[in-house]
């Protein structure tokens, strides 16, 4: 079976259900496991990409192009025929995280290919989980992908029967700087199962636009730093920029330094099988006496400017 895979998290899922041979292109942000990296690319962003760019920048050329409805990503058309895949996994959750599915569609008609196009949209837990079976079902891997699934809840089970016997914090997962914006889809619910109190958004909608009056209103204890898309490095470097903000500075999380920043990209915004390990990193920062320490390179308490 030849699979084309648009969007990362399904490119995870892909290699956890032991089908690593048979995938045969992916994006160019597709990084893990690390021979992803050797596969053919056949998506790119249509952003400029000379120099890295601060987050209203990127912010900014992202509204534009979404309001003149011009694409964010491109597909490499040639590539698609040239492999005439059996299947293609994308997506229609955010234009902003990958191809939606329907773009996929126009381009598979245009080239004259009949690949079916599976599109993974979760927006909790469960339909991440449920995503995994799907792709199972779609590759005759249902053995393969019930053993990932019930690994994962088995974690996750762990994390909420810890978690119950806990005092809830006030936590707030910020998913963007500049504009402020309040992680949504699965990090509610995260953040509700690692003993928080989630701030700002509700449970299996988009991320929302808030405004840094709203954050100080809301008096988070405790504050994680997930820009959509970053590494800790990065993150952190973004995040520091928090403390200059004075409105920040009214919050408990600011007073007491319970500040973190994490690598989002692999534990947070794709929605794939590491997302458990970005609930467990998750309930250690939020209560860091009752969780183990997560590994080296995945959050990081961020320090004062």
């Amino acid at each position: 079976m030849n699979i084309v895979s648009l969007l990362p998290s399904a490119t995870e899922i892909v290699y956890a259900l032991g089908l690593g041979d048979d995938l045969a292109a992916v994006t160019y942000e597709c990084d893990h496991p690390p021979e992803a990296q050797s596969k053919p690319v056949a998506v790119r962003t249509a952003l400029p990409t000379e120099q890295p760019l601060p987050p209203g920048e990127i912010d900014r050329l992202v509204r534009e192009r979404m309001d003149a409805r011009e694409p964010i990503y491109q597909i490499d058309r040639e590539l698609i025929r040239q492999i005439q895949p059996d299947l293609i996994l994308a997506q229609d959750l955010c234009r902003v995280c990958a191809v939606p599915s329907g773009h996929v569609q126009e381009a598979l008609d245009d080239l004259g290919t009949t690949a079916k196009v599976l599109s993974l949209d979760p927006q909790d837990l469960g339909g991440i989980l449920g995503g995994i079976e799907e792709v199972g079902r779609a590759t005759g891997t249902d053995a393969r992908a019930g053993e990932v699934v019930g690994a994962l809840r088995q974690r996750i089970e762990s994390v909420k029967r810890i978690a119950a016997r806990l005092p809830a914090i006030r936590t707030f997962c910020m998913e963007w700087l500049d504009p402020p914006f309040a992680g949504g889809h699965w990090i509610p619910e995260m953040v509700e199962l690692a003993g928080g109190e989630n701030l700002l958004n509700q449970k299996g909608i988009p991320s929302q636009v808030v405004n840094w009056r709203q954050i100080a209103d809301a008096q988070p204890e405790v504050v994680v730093f997930m820009p959509c898309g970053y590494y800790l490095p990065e993150a952190e470097e973004e995040a520091a920029a928090m403390y200059r903000v004075p409105e920040f500075r009214e919050t408990s999380a600011f007073a007491s330094r319970n500040v973190f920043a994490v690598d989002a990209s692999s534990f947070f915004s794709r929605p794939g099988p590491r997302i458990v390990d970005g609930l467990e990193i998750l309930a250690w920062a939020i209560h860091p006496d009752a969780f183990p320490e997560p590994g080296e390179g995945t959050v990081a308490t961020v320090a004062a400017a």
